[in-house]
């Protein structure tokens, strides 16, 4: 079993950044592929972004490439989204992942999840 907390979300004007945290418990995230997922009212779950083990490997959802930064910390057992130049489109509650499928844009590959993050972007 894996649990998984999300942090860092609130309130941001258009344009700000925000940094979102996903803290493991239970087992290493040494051992899983990680992801964030977002979703919003009427809207199904979206890729946010993807990262492998050792965290060589990122991928970005077509919507935030150039503007949102996935990266691990296998020894502080957590995962961040550095989120840049946000939009109002943005906001939506932010689930973290945890999953060991090689298909990182897949939700359904997932097993683990956190509780989710709001992010409210204003104008």
């Amino acid at each position: 079993q894996v649990q998984l907390v999300e942090s860092g979300g609130g309130w941001v004007q258009a344009g700000g950044s925000l940094r979102l945290s996903c803290a493991a418990s239970g087992r290493t995230l040494s051992s899983y592929t990680m992801g964030w997922f977002r979703q919003a009212p009427e809207k199904g779950r979206e890729f946010v972004a993807g990262i492998t083990l050792n965290g060589g490997n990122a991928y970005l959802g077509d919507f935030v490439k150039g503007r949102f930064t996935i990266s691990r910390d296998n020894a502080k057992n957590t995962m961040y989204l550095q989120m840049n130049s946000l939009k109002p489109e943005d906001t939506a509650v932010y689930s973290c992942a945890a999953g060991r499928s090689w298909r990182v844009s897949e939700w359904r590959e997932y097993d683990f999840w956190g509780q989710g993050t709001q992010v409210t972007v204003s104008s």
